[in-house]
């Protein structure tokens, strides 16, 4: 099988390729720098330069194609203001580009890479595929992202488009650097000396696990269906004390009040990146109070998707450090 795919430079990305090539299919890669996807180059994928912003890069990738998966975005919360327009066009209108240049070029699989996100906060419930919004308050520009991205993806779907979503939930693994392996990393050398924002809610996936979900996705998944991928419920508090504990340090015994976070947000871009977080604290406080909850039974019923215990996938994230 051909496969076209965005995103392969990612965290999850960078292992759906590698498990496409360990069984055989042809993978086509867009990516924005050549240079910087020597491990593509190396497990024999065909590279396409462009970004998700190059249309004609994409038409030309998925010429052929058997099959696109579309994990393209940038993931970050807490950007600055100026750097909307770039996530906007990246996540929403990349989105749609990727995915009409597959219609039109009639691919018979498509699998979008949405997100838990987009269910919002669940305050304390758990979503299902079903689940929808109550209101458009999101916590995160991101979130905002993911979610008009996810739409995209739904309109295509009833117009009769041969796609397939997924939706991971918070993940984590060796060398992420997003602002929750920030924690995870913190937590594990000792760095972390107060608790922040421990109420906020997630369920932990390892990234190999959400990989290998995604080749399930595009291999068993019903065209039109979306499917969780989610892992353990957890909050970050939770995960601070697992953490600690798996690396054989004592947690930290402070929490830092919200009132005190919210009052240093207007430091952000100074006290951010000295702590290791973005410039944006006051979207990073506000993305930290909320639970993105969801439940997988439907991608493990219908799939077979798995996942590892908690604890060994933390242990293989630690020893990565």
């Amino acid at each position: 099988m051909r496969v076209f795919i965005t995103g392969a430079t990612g965290f999850i990305g960078g292992r759906v390729a590698a498990g496409l090539r360990k069984r055989g299919d042809d993978v086509v890669a867009l990516v924005r720098s050549p240079e910087k996807a020597t491990a593509l180059r190396e497990l024999g994928c065909e590279l396409v330069e462009g970004d998700l912003s190059a249309l004609a890069a994409i038409e030309a990738g998925i010429e052929g194609a058997d099959a696109v998966i579309h994990g393209g975005a940038i993931y970050q919360v807490g950007i600055r203001a100026s750097e909307r327009e770039a996530m906007f066009d990246a996540n929403v209108r990349g989105t749609a580009r990727v995915l009409d240049a597959a219609i039109d070029a009639r691919v018979p699989r498509i699998v979008f890479i949405s997100s838990a996100v987009v269910f919002g906060d669940t305050r304390g419930d758990v979503a299902d595929e079903a689940y929808r919004r109550a209101e458009r308050d999101f916590a995160s520009y991101y979130e905002e992202t993911k979610f008009l991205a996810h739409e995209i993806a739904e309109e295509r779907i009833a117009r009769g488009a041969p796609l397939i979503v997924v939706q991971p939930g918070a993940v984590y693994g060796p060398d992420d650097h997003s602002e929750l392996g920030t924690v995870i990393e913190q937590a594990a050398t000792g760095k972390l000396k107060a608790k922040m924002l421990p109420e906020g809610g997630f369920v932990l996936v390892h990234v190999q696990d959400i990989a290998d979900g995604i080749l399930l996705a595009l291999d068993k998944g019903e065209v039109g269906e979306a499917y969780i991928l989610a892992g353990d419920k957890l909050t970050m508090g939770e995960l601070v004390d697992r953490v600690s504990d798996l690396a054989g340090r004592r947690p930290p015994r402070m929490t830092m009040p919200t009132a005190m976070l919210k009052v240093s947000a207007p430091f952000g871009p100074v006290v951010g990146p000295m702590l290791g977080f973005p410039p944006n604290l006051g979207e990073l406080i506000r993305a930290g109070q909320v639970t993105y909850y969801a439940d997988d039974s439907k991608a493990r019923q219908e799939l077979g998707y798995t996942t590892r215990p908690l604890d060994d996938g933390l242990r293989d994230t630690i020893a990565a450090l």
